[in-house]
């Protein structure tokens, strides 16, 4: 199953970027800088390899049911840790997307926010996918019933 993100090929790449803001910036001045810079890659890279993204904040919840280790209640980098994580055709794409001149001004005033300088890991996608809607889901537990053993 795939559409997590609409038109990204099976065998795409998914970077991931960790920003740990400085702090004497806040979320405002990140969500600024990026905004700008995200809206750089749409506008010239929609058309070479770029297919989408998304940035999400440290919201300080930790889940016990899903977490192995410790049983804290509360991120320390609640509020200054985010993510930014970007779907490419390929990882090519992504690297030439980072060498164009209307990028690079704009990924340096980012980089100014960040404590942690700067690493961004590429990903090779394995599985992507959306929630069933209550039919499928039905239907599927159903099946698990009926044939799981």
């Amino acid at each position: 199953m795939s559409g997590l993100i609409a038109n990204f090929p099976y065998n795409g790449v998914v970077t991931v970027n960790r920003v740990i803001l400085k702090p004497e910036y806040s979320v405002d001045d990140l969500q600024e800088r990026v905004a700008v810079l995200c809206e750089n890659v749409k506008t010239y890279h929609s058309d070479s390899g770029f297919v989408g993204g998304f940035v999400a904040l440290n919201s300080g919840q930790i889940s016990n049911e899903g977490s192995t280790v410790g049983q804290a209640v509360e991120s320390d980098m609640k509020g200054k840790e985010a993510l930014i994580v970007t779907f490419w055709n390929t990882f090519e794409d992504h690297e030439k997307s980072h060498k164009s001149d209307t990028f690079q001004p704009l990924f340096k005033q980012v980089l100014e926010l960040c404590e942690n300088g700067n690493e961004e890991i590429a990903y090779d996608m394995l599985w992507s996918g959306k929630a069933y809607d209550p039919e499928q889901a039905k239907a599927a537990q159903e099946a698990k019933e009926q044939y799981a053993a």
